[in-house]
């Protein structure tokens, strides 16, 4: 009886050390980005301001979560759909975006570099072949060793990001990171939220800032008033500038003057909440619409007819700019949890 109790507690002792150096080891190797980075820094393009700009924002879910996947983390079971399938999204993604040449700017939000749940395919650099013809960025906003949750089957390794692709090059593209985190030791295994800026040259001498964005989704709501309140005050620091300033991107949130309903996820946390009517001055245009979803909750694989659904991605523009059209296009959820939305704009003389 000594011996299986003394056994039972070296084994304890065990796990306790090995859960102790595995909380060390993240520790250590912890991704910490700078508040601010320059991915690149060029001559770059003169943006004529007489020509329609056309963008295409879409947050392609590392194309792991089309319509077959529920996920464990909004209340489903599943860690990541087949590699089958993986690919077979990646490749209907792709035929889209390439299908779609009038655009100018490709907005996309949580592409995979090297993941175990997207089979460690590097979208990044295969989206780059797709569209030879745009210049590419990204920046990372998930890079984490070893994702331990669930426990019957652990997301593992996790490298994705924001990537954004551009017909015409910028002079300067810069990673800013999001305030705020979870406490330790949650916050080694989440995510650490960041909006890219890419900045052009106008024909008028001003400057264009173009800025994707995919905010937090699972906190209370403090960690994305913090992120808003950054946001705010950079956008307007760059119109006060007389710079043009566009942003677009997954914002986990409903737009200002819609989606008045919020959605609670199952745990408590608010997943949708509505940005104030009274965020922005007079003047700066959110570009969205209700017609059709832009996001579906992944509780359950998609049904149409019970699947909660959200507008949550969605541009804003400062008062510099004409909005000349928009649409969310409805693909059935198909290839990702996310629809892709259009925009065209016109920069005022």
């Amino acid at each position: 009886m000594k011996k299986i109790l003394k056994g039972l507690l070296y084994f304890i002792l065990s796990l306790i050390l090995l859960f102790g150096f595995f909380l060390g080891y993240n520790t250590v190797k912890d991704y910490k980005p700078e508040a601010e980075e320059v991915l690149f820094e060029g001559d770059g393009a003169v943006i004529n301001i007489y020509d329609t700009l056309n963008f295409l924002n879409w947050n392609v879910g590392y194309c792991g979560l089309g319509s077959d996947m529920d996920f464990f983390y909004d209340g489903g079971k599943q860690t990541r759909t087949s590699e089958e399938r993986t690919n077979e999204n990646f490749n209907k993604i792709a035929k889209f975006l390439k299908q779609n040449d009038s655009i100018d700017f490709y907005l996309l939000q949580e592409v995979d570099q090297n993941s175990k749940r997207s089979y460690h395919m590097n979208q990044f650099s295969k989206l780059g072949k797709e569209l030879p013809d745009f210049h590419s960025y990204f920046a990372y906003n998930y890079k984490v060793l070893f994702v331990p949750v669930p426990a019957n089957d652990p997301m593992g390794k996790v490298e994705g990001g924001l990537a954004t692709f551009c017909k015409e090059q910028p002079f300067k593209v810069k990673r800013h990171s999001f305030p705020g985190n979870y406490e330790w030791p949650k916050g080694l295994f989440m995510l650490d939220r960041c909006f890219m800026v890419k900045r052009f040259y106008t024909s008028n001498g001003k400057e264009l800032v173009i800025i994707n964005t995919h905010n937090s989704a699972y906190d209370t709501g403090n960690l994305r008033k913090q992120q808003m309140k950054l946001i705010r005050e950079f956008l307007l620091a760059e119109y006060e500038k007389g710079n043009y300033v566009i942003i677009g991107g997954d914002w986990n949130q409903n737009p200002p003057k819609a989606g008045e309903k919020t959605s609670e996820h199952k745990d408590g946390h608010l997943t949708r909440i509505k940005i104030d009517n009274e965020f922005m001055p007079a003047g700066w245009q959110w570009i969205f619409s209700e017609d059709i979803p832009t996001n579906r909750m992944l509780y359950e694989p998609y049904n149409k007819e019970t699947t909660i659904t959200a507008v949550i991605d969605f541009y804003l523009i400062s008062p510099n700019i004409i909005s000349l059209a928009h649409k969310n296009v409805n693909l059935n959820f198909e290839n990702s949890d996310h629809h892709p939305i259009f925009m065209s704009v016109l920069l005022k003389h």
